[in-house]
């Protein structure tokens, strides 16, 4: 049984206190009081009121889903418009049956979104002297307030320069910055006049580049020279070099680029080098990057828009309106608070709530260029204690990391009033450690589910709104309608798990994929017509409140049983030895696969039989069922990230090939078809096979024969070596790592 008792005593933040009990993912963690609220003292002011549960937020969202044309009228009205809209506030169609998919809002509105988060910021709402950004670099010595009034003279100066080299409105322009403050003065430049930002992550290789950069049609690729990551140099001069060589051969021009003089000129005097793709070298010329006036007029527009890595397309007044809202409300920020998320600008959430969403409310946030351990493992809880950070919002991959460093910060983290997780679902033992340790235990935590497609966040709850359960991402945000479909396409109700997909759009929703209306169609429509297709899966408690189990294609069949990957790592990760856990497939020839687990033990942890027994037992048959128990449980000192550092890689078919390889048993007939079947699931992946593959394949191969014992088992041996180290390079080549 599940009871719920809520004291609404001492103002503020609201006590939930849930005792959780039973046998399911997350909600049945561990049965403990928690404390959602704040001490006395703390503001009693949040935006949405706690009443009897969330009533107040029940209104809203009723009228944000019965009423959308008059609910988002009313947030419109807080930002500036050239001019208003021509037609219906939402347009729409979700059948591919009834023809082209397409959202459209606000339809013949113009306005520019830099001059409604910056100018508006300094010339109505008097924030000129409040600071933008604490600038926090990888060095604990470098460092930088940077003011509204300074915010926005800097993206003038970049603006002129940009236009001294023909960027034009609707032109496409890549960056590729580490996180410095010239990365927000660029993609804000970009926005001001009417150009089209496509920024890549600073850590990609150069052919990950190089695709972005063809995939946009970009003409101007903006750069540093560039930057430590932790202590790790990144030549980032280097690698841009080489992908427009590679844009060259494959006739794809590229006009000139710009480059920052950020590694050999710390004190950041806002410089550039121009370099034209016909010379052999950048010139080491350099130039203040402002004509001689620093005024840039704003262009206005009805489809400003900006690319994502993945090609995703989003429109200025639909994301605008919605990253602001969703800033203001998830985060219930308030004028004085100092606001910190750790992520970066080279992914949508530090687009959304990095740069748009905490600038359209006049915030000051913390801008990180560093890794959370370097130079110590208690980087992040310094910043925090040094700018008074009052609401942050990190990765449940770097909380899990920090974990293993004990329960105690030796900081002050008293100025923290909300936390927030974003870029996966964070396992129940992560989020009471966030909570207990980081929050101690007065601090919601807001777990937030959203994508790049969705703008912003999706499934959410409120600061002093929401009851929280540790693992569960609650309920949706104004606007937003989800459901639970089945693998037939109908709707479940009541308690139910299934496809997790939205029935209408609200504003931050994608308009499509670039250059690409087919793929925007098949990826997300084709499946179940009528709705949008998150592509994960979503489970709904008896309280209507929505939990995810992962990607749809993280599940693994066992037995003819679907299991969630993440709901058997977070089983695993329950258990106090582990900081953090990876599951994936491997073929069984009675069960069809059964469960192969990766566990990273925390520090001083021994790994045993023992503790196998206790994961196999306790951590699985017990939490999930006797099916759930895996066959393999194999020490990871280190699981594989992904380039953000939100998550652990999943390749459902990557163990099978590598473990098959792996085996000398087999052939190397078919170890070398393995292999290839492997590589053959991605086009990139497949082109760096055909490189490898004359390495595996002598022409001796096609004699080998049973008789030939020594000689096969010599080429198996070697296959054993060559083949992983290929798969290894092809999959690292395909993520941009190397």
């Amino acid at each position: 049984m599940r009871s719920v008792t809520l004291n609404t005593s001492n103002g503020g933040y609201q006590v939930l206190r849930a005792r959780l009990s039973g046998s399911g993912y997350a909600r049945d963690a561990r049965s403990k009081s928690l404390n959602n609220g704040s001490p006395s003292g703390k503001r009693t002011d949040a935006h949405v009121v706690f009443l009897t549960y969330f009533d107040a937020y029940l209104a809203l969202y009723k009228k944000s889903t019965e009423e959308p044309e008059e609910f988002w009228a009313d947030v419109a009205q807080e930002f500036y418009w050239k001019k208003p809209p021509s037609g219906p506030m939402l347009q729409y169609n979700f059948d591919v049956n009834k023809g082209n998919i397409y959202i459209k809002f606000m339809e013949g509105a113009k306005t520019n979104i830099c001059y409604n988060i910056l100018d508006r910021n300094v010339h109505e709402r008097n924030l000129g002297e409040k600071v933008a950004y604490y600038w926090e670099g990888n060095s604990p010595d470098h460092h930088q307030n940077i003011t509204y009034n300074q915010l926005l003279r800097n993206v003038c100066r970049c603006a002129n320069a940009l236009k001294l080299l023909g960027v034009k409105k609707g032109d496409r322009v890549a960056i590729y910055l580490p996180m410095i403050p010239e990365l927000v003065y660029t993609m804000l430049a970009c926005a001001r006049i009417g150009a089209v930002h496509s920024i890549v992550f600073a850590g990609f290789s150069s052919e990950s580049l190089c695709e972005r950069i063809m995939d946009a049609q970009c003409n101007i690729l903006v750069t540093a020279d560039g930057v430590y990551r932790g202590d790790k140099l990144i030549n980032l001069k280097k690698i841009a070099s080489e992908a427009l060589e590679r844009c060259k051969e494959r006739y794809v021009p590229v006009c000139c680029s710009l480059q920052y003089a950020h590694f050999f000129a710390f004190k950041y005097d806002f410089m550039y080098v121009l370099c034209s793709l016909s010379r052999s070298a950048w010139p080491r010329v350099q130039h203040a990057v402002y004509t001689a006036h620093t005024v840039c007029t704003k262009q206005c527009a009805s489809i400003h828009s900006f690319i994502s890595v993945q090609g995703v397309l989003h429109t200025v007044t639909g994301y605008m309106l919605y990253t602001s809202l969703t800033f203001k409300y998830v985060f219930d920020y308030h004028h004085d608070d100092v606001y910190w998320c750790t992520a970066d600008i080279g992914w949508i959430t530090g687009h959304s709530y990095i740069t748009y969403g905490p600038l359209a409310n006049g915030a000051t946030s913390v801008l990180f260029e560093g890794v959370p351990v370097y130079p110590h493992v208690g980087r992040l809880w310094e910043i925090i204690e040094k700018y008074g950070v009052s609401k942050f919002y990190t990765a449940p991959t770097a909380i899990r990391l920090l974990m293993k460093y004990g329960r105690e910060p030796l900081y002050d983290l008293s100025s923290l009033c909300v936390l927030g997780t974003v870029g996966e679902p964070i396992n129940p033992e992560a989020w009471l450690w966030y909570y207990d340790v980081v929050g101690q235990q007065r601090c919601p935590v807001i777990d937030t589910f959203w994508q790049t497609e969705t703008g912003g966040h999706v499934l959410t709850p409120l600061p002093a709104a929401t009851p929280l359960k540790p693992g569960s991402a609650t309920c949706p945000f104004f606007g937003v309608q989800p459901a639970i479909l089945n693998e037939h396409g109908e709707e479940l109700e009541g308690e139910a798990e299934g496809y997790l997909v939205f029935r209408k759009p609200w504003p931050g929703i994608m308009r499509g994929v670039y250059g690409n209306q087919e793929r925007f169609e098949s990826t997300y429509f084709r499946k179940f017509p009528g709705f949008y297709v998150t592509g994960d899966g979503c489970r709904r408690d008896q309280d209507g409140y929505y939990w995810i189990t992962g990607r749809i294609d993280d599940m693994l069949n066992v037995s003819g049983h679907l299991l969630s990957t993440a709901e058997v790592e977070a089983a695993l990760t329950e258990h106090p030895s582990v900081a953090e856990a990876a599951v994936v497939s491997q073929p069984h020839a009675v069960k069809g696969e059964c469960l192969y687990c990766f566990v990273t033990l925390k520090d001083h942890k021994e790994f045993n039989r023992t503790l196998m027994e206790e994961l196999k037992r306790k951590g699985q048959r017990e939490k999930i069922g006797p099916i759930a128990t895996p066959d393999f449980i194999q020490n990871a000192p280190g699981l594989p990230k992904t380039r953000s550092g939100t998550g652990i890689l999943h390749f459902q078919f990557l163990p099978t090939s590598l473990l098959s390889l792996l085996n000398s048993s087999v052939s190397p007939v078919l170890q070398v078809r393995s292999c290839e079947e492997f590589c053959d699931k991605s086009p990139a992946m497949k082109k760096t096979w055909v490189t490898f593959r004359p390495w595996l394949t002598p022409r001796s191969w096609r004699c080998c024969s049973a008789k030939d014992v020594r000689r096969q088992r010599k080429i198996s041996y070697d296959l054993s070596l060559l083949m992983p180290l290929c798969v290894t390079l092809c999959v690292v080549r395909t993520l941009g790592l190397g």
